[in-house]
């Protein structure tokens, strides 16, 4: 179906779903995903403390959502180890998702294995191979991607809301822990005895790759460890590329201050 003809199907399919999220609990908003999208949910995770929340629940609760993660090959030890203790304590699959071998073995050939520090084309370049591309094909012809997005992670995610439209993958992207607060994730896992991935308690809260991830400092942005050698007009519309790096790698090489 064309896309202007699914345009007041999707229009009045998140019109009816949106009461419905705000009233309900994150179980609730899950089961609601389920029942709505029969076979065709999928939940993203990358076991952050958000993400193993919905894990626990999707899995404690046996809900028919897909559960998949993207392995870019940079993760850090800690994330490999909370995958692995994930899947010994609910013995439920999650599936895999890696980057193409071509493209990824023609940009280190390139580029070599740290292009991403010298340009933010370069950053984003290793992003799409990685992560975008891996995650298109994970997504596609599904109807609903559930994700781990709270809505006090940044200002600019204030602005979003907990069930849209994904013109991009064409599906529903619904967020049932947009509403929850770091406090309150803390004090669920702890309850439930979940596994976490201990970064956190090293100050890390976003967990991505770990060449382009650090811990944050207090009172710095959620997204404040996330590439964080980048201007940040550059880090966040993606316009301006960086000056040329030729000094020390942010990460493997600390960059003297002053």
């Amino acid at each position: 179906m064309p896309a202007a003809d699914a345009a007041p199907a999707v229009h009045a399919q998140l019109d009816r779903l949106r009461p419905l999220v705000v009233a309900a609990s994150a179980l609730e908003r899950l089961r609601l995903v389920a029942d709505t999208f029969p076979g065709q949910a999928v939940f993203s995770t990358s076991f952050g403390l958000e993400d193993q929340i919905l894990s626990h629940l999707i899995f404690a609760h046996d809900l028919p959502i897909e559960v998949f993660t993207l392995d870019t090959g940079r993760n850090f030890q800690e994330t490999y180890s909370t995958w692995n203790k994930t899947l010994i304590r609910y013995q439920k699959p999650i599936s895999v998702y890696a980057p193409q071998r071509e493209d990824l073995e023609e940009l280190l050939l390139q580029k070599g294995p740290n292009s991403f520090y010298e340009s933010v084309d370069n950053r984003k370049q290793c992003c799409h191979i990685r992560k975008v591309e891996p995650l298109n094909r994970a997504l596609a012809g599904r109807g609903a991607w559930v994700t781990g997005i709270r809505a006090e992670q940044s200002q600019n995610r204030q602005t979003m809301d907990p069930v849209e439209w994904d013109a991009a993958h064409n599906l529903v992207k619904i967020h049932p822990l947009f509403d929850w607060t770091w406090e309150q994730a803390l004090a669920f896992v702890q309850q439930e005895g979940i596994p976490v991935n201990p970064l956190h308690q090293q100050g890390f809260v976003s967990i991505g790759c770990a060449p382009c991830t650090r811990a944050i400092k207090p009172g710095e942005d959620f997204r404040a460890g996330r590439w964080w050698w980048e201007d940040l007009s550059a880090k966040e519309c993606g316009l301006h590329a960086t000056a040329p790096h030729d000094g020390p790698d942010p990460v493997v090489e600390p960059v003297p201050a002053g």
